[in-house]
């Protein structure tokens, strides 16, 4: 080959590196940029991986926010239906409570019109004192008495009842206890003791009008009973005088009052309404007054001990002699004050054997 075809040949061969090498740069270039993409591409793989484990914590902490959200507002409304409940159980109570309430007003208001026709009695009963005067009673009510007061007192065989004039006399004798009493050529020793009853302290009645009786009051003394019983029969049998067929009348002797009562119901009202009867007793006319007739019954009663002040109980007295001479003995024993004694106002000796009934009545402030 000769110089100049070398030549051409190196001249070509330069060429084609030098265009190789452009083409390395160009491709290098491209590798570069491929690698900085690359490069772009796994910084954002990995931001998006970093966003994504975020996403996923943030979901999962949600998620269990909102699972525990969910289980505060299922107790909340569980809280919520119990209240509910309890609201109408409370409401349905109520409305029992309601009715109820309607029904006790329903007989509240006809307890009150039946008011209308009912008196209620409630009283404080003092306390009163009694004293034995010297009275007795014959009959079997040994344990009975009344409130005026009249207590009846069953003394026993072999004792006596001695009321003083003074409560300073008979404390003294109850001091003593035991006294020594001369009777005759006899001694004798009796024992003194208290007085006590067991009397009412409070009375709480319960009354209701009878609606075929009334009370006849301001009943004309002078006149004989049988004739104001007969009289009053005849007044209220007759309708002009507002009566009507009379069933029964009778005399209250502890208050001179009279109870008429009636076949039919709705006379005594229309009587008593009235109040004031002129009724004719042939040479005169009295006016009578008439009110209603309660039916009482005892609702409540206390009961309280009572002392009888100016009475001792004197016991273990013999049959020794007659009757009048042994109280007369008694009695002169205790009026002297050598013996403890003073005046005596009443006194009542019971032979052993024997049953007596002593009235107590009511000791009046004169007389203590």
């Amino acid at each position: 080959m000769s110089t100049e075809d070398f030549s051409l040949m190196d001249g070509q061969s330069l060429g084609c590196l030098d265009h190789v090498l452009r083409e390395i740069n160009k491709y290098k270039t491209q590798h570069e940029a491929l690698l900085a993409e690359q490069k772009i591409l796994r910084d954002g793989i990995d931001n998006n991986n970093n966003f994504a484990k975020q996403f996923q914590k943030r979901s999962e902490g949600r998620k269990t926010s909102i699972e525990d959200e969910k289980k505060k507002r299922t107790m909340i409304i569980q809280k919520e239906k119990e209240k509910c409940r309890a609201v109408q159980n409370e409401n349905t109570k109520l409305q029992v409570e309601i009715l109820k309430v309607k029904e006790e007003l329903h007989s509240l208001d006809q307890r009150n019109t039946s008011l209308k026709k009912q008196t209620e009695i409630s009283t404080a009963v003092p306390e009163r004192r009694v004293v034995f005067r010297g009275n007795t009673k014959e009959g079997a009510h040994a344990v009975s008495f009344d409130v005026n007061p009249r207590i009846v007192y069953p003394m026993e065989g072999g004792t006596a009842l001695i009321t003083f004039e003074e409560e300073d006399v008979a404390q003294k004798i109850l001091n003593l206890k035991d006294h020594l009493v001369q009777l005759g050529d006899c001694t004798i020793t009796v024992q003194a003791k208290p007085i006590q009853f067991l009397v009412p302290s409070y009375v709480e009645m319960e009354t209701q009008v009878c609606s075929r009786r009334i009370l006849v009051s301001n009943l004309p003394k002078e006149e004989p009973e049988d004739r104001v019983l007969d009289k009053l029969y005849i007044h209220f049998s007759r309708k002009k005088n507002g009566g009507g067929e009379v069933e029964d009348r009778d005399m209250l002797h502890d208050s001179g009052t009279v109870v008429i009562t009636f076949v039919d119901d709705n006379i005594a009202k229309c009587l008593s309404d009235k109040q004031d009867h002129e009724v004719d007793f042939g040479k005169k006319k009295y006016k009578v007054k008439v009110t209603p007739f309660l039916n009482g019954e005892i609702s409540q009663m206390k009961i309280c001990n009572s002392v009888c002040m100016r009475t001792v109980l004197l016991t273990g007295i013999p049959d020794i002699m007659d009757k009048d001479n042994l109280q007369d003995n008694m009695e002169i024993h205790f009026q002297k004050m050598a013996n403890g004694g003073g005046e005596v106002e009443g006194i009542m000796y019971n032979p052993p054997g024997h049953t007596t009934l002593a009235l107590f009545d009511e000791d009046s402030p004169k007389d203590s």
